[in-house]
């Protein structure tokens, strides 16, 4: 009988190295800076220690979704035969792709949690388009997302309605634009990309704890240190923006939908409790740039786009974020109108 080996475990391309290393780069120039500033008694400047306490922040909030969305891709890839998913996903891309998106709802799992069970899909056979479509969808439709934005706005100004809606029809835009590429696997790194294919190749291997635990592994090998690193870089970025020049340009119809999602970019604030951040900031904010707060944070921010460069490239990377952003504005912009 011939064994078959293992799947190289995935590692960072070229490209995601590189925006590693300059990011790395920035965090220690950031903290050789304040080094040099430290205060007279010895004490770290109150600028450094909120950094550190906001990096800190976003790690604890983050890292048990990682767990949990690790644990769900291995059940998944392991234990859900392949006749289940035929059945209950339509085959039909654009039909397809909106089932996909309502996956939220049965696995309530954050930003974070979605990408190691966006790899999962992919080394089950779905495509990268059916992938990104789930991972920029589900962090916005899922339960405990649906009750926290109604805990804190209710039915007000359409804002829990426009999220929900605004994030699904967003996702599937983002994912039918995806399924246009002529040749998709050349929108993972090649690491990634030869991983798949090797998954898709190769003949199902029974499924046992042992074989569990050391998918854990290599996928927390994977997503840890990106999620570390993009913390840091989140907490840097942080203190670096000041809220108060956000904050400052609030009232303005344009401005103010664009200032909320510049921090929503920086701030990297998990979609089960981002509702009640947005709504310390309703008395300043427009409805259109609190929704554009709720829709563009759960899809795409400083933390997520180092934890996606483990995945796809940097090329990529950049057009879903354009194609977010100009989502999210419009859609402010359009709530704005419409209130």
């Amino acid at each position: 009988m011939t064994v078959r080996p293992e799947p190289t475990p995935p590692t960072l391309g070229s490209g995601a190295r590189r925006v590693l290393l300059v990011a790395a780069a920035l965090v220690v120039a950031a903290i050789v800076v304040r080094w040099m500033t430290i205060d007279a008694d010895g004490s770290l400047p109150s600028a450094l220690s909120d950094g550190i306490t906001l990096a800190a922040s976003v790690v604890i909030e983050s890292l048990p979704f990682v767990f949990l969305g690790i644990s769900i891709s291995i059940a998944v890839q392991l234990w859900v035969p392949s006749r289940v998913l035929d059945a209950v996903i339509p085959r039909a891309g654009i039909l397809r792709r909106a089932v996909l998106s309502l996956l939220g709802v049965v696995l309530p799992v954050c930003e974070c949690g979605n990408v190691p069970l966006a790899r999962g899909l992919m080394m089950r056979g779905f495509s990268v388009a059916d992938s990104v479509t789930f991972l920029l969808a589900a962090p916005i439709l899922n339960p405990v997302t649906l009750i926290t934005t109604y805990q804190a706005f209710g039915w007000n100004d359409g804002i829990l309605v426009s999220r929900l809606v605004g994030g699904f029809v967003l996702a599937n835009l983002v994912g039918w634009l995806v399924s246009l590429h002529p040749e998709p696997q050349r929108l993972l790194t090649p690491q990634w990309a030869a991983v798949c294919a090797a998954a898709a190749s190769s003949p199902r291997e029974p499924a046992t704890l042992r074989r569990a635990a050391v998918m854990f592994r290599d996928e927390v090998s994977a997503m840890l240190p990106a999620l570390f690193l993009g913390a840091a870089v989140a907490g840097v970025i942080q203190v670096a923006v000041s809220r108060d020049t956000l904050t400052g340009i609030g009232g303005h119809p344009v401005l103010g939908i664009l200032a909320l999602m510049v921090l929503a970019f920086v701030i990297a604030i998990c979609s089960n409790v981002d509702a009640f951040f947005a709504l310390s900031l309703a008395s300043s904010f427009s409805p259109g740039a609190l929704v554009a707060f709720l829709v563009l944070g759960p899809m795409i921010d400083v933390k997520m786009l180092v934890m996606l460069s483990t995945t796809f490239r940097l090329r990529t990377l950049a057009g879903i974020t354009l194609v977010v952003a100009l989502g999210a504005l419009t859609l402010g912009l359009v709530v704005n109108l419409l209130v």
